[in-house]
């Protein structure tokens, strides 16, 4: 499974941005998609998760009330996880990336996906 993460950018403080998860020929739905960061000289961090046919959604506290994970579950193909990211920090600063677990959540992930870099600066 290749997973491409896109939609970084640099933004003013509280400001949106809105990331996608696409998987080249491959749905989706039956995993747990979750998104990462990962800040420099940071450890890589889970914020957000959600479960194989929308079971359900799991936060970090850093995004809570700020971003939603969610499906396209308008298209056939299921391939594609968003995150809408706003009222943005600066401490938001860091390389996010999607990724696929075969399990009901995100603590195992089985495939990574490229990262984007989102810089929240003014």
């Amino acid at each position: 499974v290749q997973l491409q993460a896109s939609g970084g950018g640099l933004v003013q403080p509280g400001g949106s941005l809105g990331l996608s998860c696409v998987a080249s020929g491959y749905a989706l739905d039956y995993h747990a998609i979750g998104w990462f960061r990962q800040a420099p000289g940071k450890e890589r961090e889970e914020i957000a998760c959600v479960a194989p046919r929308d079971g359900g959604t799991d936060y970090a506290d850093s995004a809570k009330g700020r971003f939603t994970v969610s499906r396209d579950n308008a298209s056939n193909t299921k391939n594609t996880v968003y995150l809408q990211m706003n009222s943005l920090k600066p401490e938001d600063t860091a390389v996010y990336y999607c990724a696929a677990s075969y399990g009901s959540t995100c603590t195992i992930i089985d495939y990574w996906g490229q990262g984007t870099q989102v810089t929240v600066s003014s």
